[in-house]
């Protein structure tokens, strides 16, 4: 079916900007990709103690395959190798069923005349687990370890094409950015799918908040908490992890339809077993979509008006910036914001509603957002993807059948329209997100989830140097007022950005109580944090003397995401003649010592700015 509406001018003048913007960057990558695609197949170009080496543990009908050699006998017809990459922990809910993925996997590659390798593991941590301890401090230079890590599995250079199995924060980009360091490789991304639905992530949160205030005690909270997330699969609420799953549907990089399908679910083996037959069907019809060639400007720009359209992991304006740049593209987050200005909000998922992502799932999921978005001119129908029939593919929901095989059927009508509409009738004309601008730098603010009445903050400011001074505060009724709370030296030179999401019950607290607050940062905040304003991500950050080194307590801050400004109210003589503050000596001391930090030093030395990805490779 043809797109009937033509593309959005905004997203074609973006899209256009970003082509010129990266074209001597983007011609070098594709040179490089395609003179790596022009090799002889690795077992073929590689000496023979190589090949042995690569394959000497295969069982011997795999190795007759991938070789061609069967006890010194020329077999007259091969098989492509398939290298997979796998963020296998049992520590990880989302990540644990990918135990048993490997096996299923070689062995639909058996029955298809291929073999697959596990090329190599990368670490896989969980946010969850470590929100508000040192070990948040490796969380976003964990996503350049994995990219590293999937560079160093695939690096044997044996392998016809990859399948990256992964689904967390950190995790997708950090494949992807390493897949597309080998872009000449047919690449599908294989998921493990959400976790099914346990204790609603509204009244979790209300627990959270109580627990901030003492009215429940540590039982009532570990119980809470331990019936949201309870069982194998991703967290149900649509923060950064699940905001990957949508974006890779968006990219075409999935099998259709396979972002949120329970792990226990028919579909998902099967679904797992197609990966395998849409990789070789790539590789063995020499159709051309190796990943480098895929993930163009079209598939970057569709990825970030699928981001919009969804309400989105605000994560992603750093992690689609270095996978972007991964792929010899830039973008920046005015391109953001002007597609935020267009791209309708389709979808109300917490923490921009109360349904969790299987409500999503069952209202139409990503199949019914894409196929909207198509219909209505915002995202880019001539894209190739790792399906023959391109995106248009991944407007389809699948199934199985009585037979167990495989089925798409078409998204329909919206199943519930407070979960997710029509780009007729959207929740929202916008995506809800803000670039904010002024005299305390270069922000970012998501605006889906706030009160219409909280986009305008302006008030004095405490100002705090690490998240546990602002906690101690708030636990000494010191905070009860209109206020600006500044968390600063949270950049990514300062302590490796860490997400702040153990900020957000003490502020909802204060906010539910009447008064008008809001954040300001150069640190992140979770996927899953949206109801108080947040100006995060600030540019430059404190720690290489951004403005907010300057700010006093007291000071005048307007937070305006209408306007799109970020100011201190300060005469500007007064402002201009200001020094900036300089990382205490006893934060210098604390950062990077202890819970492995110190191996991460170079990584927070060497960091480019939030807006450019937070990227330690450039």
């Amino acid at each position: 079916m043809p797109n009937p509406t033509p593309l959005h001018p905004t997203v074609l003048a973006v899209t256009e900007r970003i082509r010129q913007r990266s074209a001597p960057h983007r011609s070098a990558y594709l040179a490089q990709v395609d003179a790596a695609a022009n090799r002889k197949p690795g077992a073929e170009r590689m000496g023979c103690a190589n090949v042995a080496h690569a394959f000497a543990a295969m069982p011997n009908d795999d190795k007759a395959r991938v070789t061609g050699i069967d006890k010194f006998r020329v077999v007259a017809e091969k098989g492509p190798n398939i290298g997979i990459v796998n963020a296998y922990n049992d520590l990880l809910s989302a990540h644990a069923p990918l135990q048993h993925y490997p096996e299923l996997i070689k062995t639909e590659a058996r029955r298809l005349g291929a073999t697959a390798q596990v090329a190599g593991g990368v670490p896989a941590m969980c946010d969850g687990v470590t929100q508000g301890t040192p070990g948040m401090e490796l969380s976003l230079f964990s996503r350049d370890t994995i990219a590293m890590a999937t560079a160093i599995s695939l690096s044997h250079d044996v392998f016809d094409c990859a399948l990256m199995l992964g689904v967390c924060d950190k995790i997708v980009p950090g494949l992807l950015i390493g897949a597309l360091h080998f872009g000449h490789l047919p690449t599908v991304f294989v998921p493990a799918g959400p976790m099914t639905s346990g204790l609603s992530n509204n009244e979790k949160a209300k627990v959270r908040e109580k627990a901030a205030q003492g009215l429940v005690g540590r039982s009532e909270l570990l119980e809470a908490e331990s019936a949201a997330y309870h069982g194998p699969g991703t967290c149900t609420f649509y923060g950064t992890a699940n905001s990957n799953q949508m974006l890779l549907e968006a990219m075409g990089l999935h099998v259709p339809g396979t972002a949120f399908i329970n792990p226990g679910a028919n579909a998902r083996n099967e679904l797992t077993r197609e990966a395998v037959r849409t990789v070789l069907g790539i590789t063995k019809a020499k159709r051309f979509a190796p990943i480098g060639h895929v993930v163009d400007e079209r598939c970057i720009v569709n990825a970030m008006v699928a981001l919009l359209a969804t309400g989105g992991s605000t994560n992603h304006l750093i992690h689609w910036v270095a996978v972007a740049r991964a792929a010899g593209i830039v973008i920046d987050w005015n391109d953001f914001s002007d597609l935020s200005d267009v791209v309708p909000l389709l979808t109300r998922v917490y923490p921009n509603g109360s349904a969790d992502v299987n409500q999503f799932q069952a209202a139409g999921g990503p199949g019914y957002v894409i196929r909207e978005l198509l219909d209505a001119g915002f995202l880019h129908p001539d894209v190739l993807t790792v399906r023959a029939g391109g995106l248009r593919e991944y407007t389809a929901i699948p199934s199985t059948g009585a037979d167990g095989a495989l089925l798409w059927m078409d998204a329909g009508a919206s199943k519930d329209d407070t979960v997710v509409r029509p780009a007729s009738s959207p929740f929202s004309p916008s995506g809800g997100l803000k670039l904010l601008q002024g005299n305390l730098g270069r922000s970012v603010i998501k605006v889906s989830a706030v009160p219409d009445d909280r986009h305008v903050i302006e008030a004095p400011c405490r100002v705090f140097d690490s998240q546990d001074a602002l906690h101690k505060a708030f636990s000494a009724d010191e905070l009860n007022q209109d206020m600006v709370c500044v968390v600063r030296w949270q950049g990514p030179q300062a302590n490796g950005m860490p997400e702040l999401h153990k900020l957000t019950p003490p502020l909802a607290v204060l906010q539910g109580k009447g008064f008008k607050v809001a954040l300001v940062t150069d640190g992140r905040m979770s996927g899953a944090s949206g109801k108080v304003p947040a100006a995060i991500h600030v540019s430059p950050e404190a720690a290489v003397g951004g403005p907010l080194a300057k700010v006093l307590d007291g000071d005048l801050i307007r937070v305006d995401a209408i306007a799109g400004t970020l100011q201190v109210l300060v005469n500007a003589a007064e402002w201009e003649a200001r020094s900036a503050a300089t990382l205490p000596d006893a934060l210098r001391a604390a950062n990077g010592v202890g819970m492995g930090r110190e191996l991460f030093a170079s990584m927070r030395r060497n960091a480019s700015t939030a807006e450019e990805g937070a990227c330690s490779w450039l």
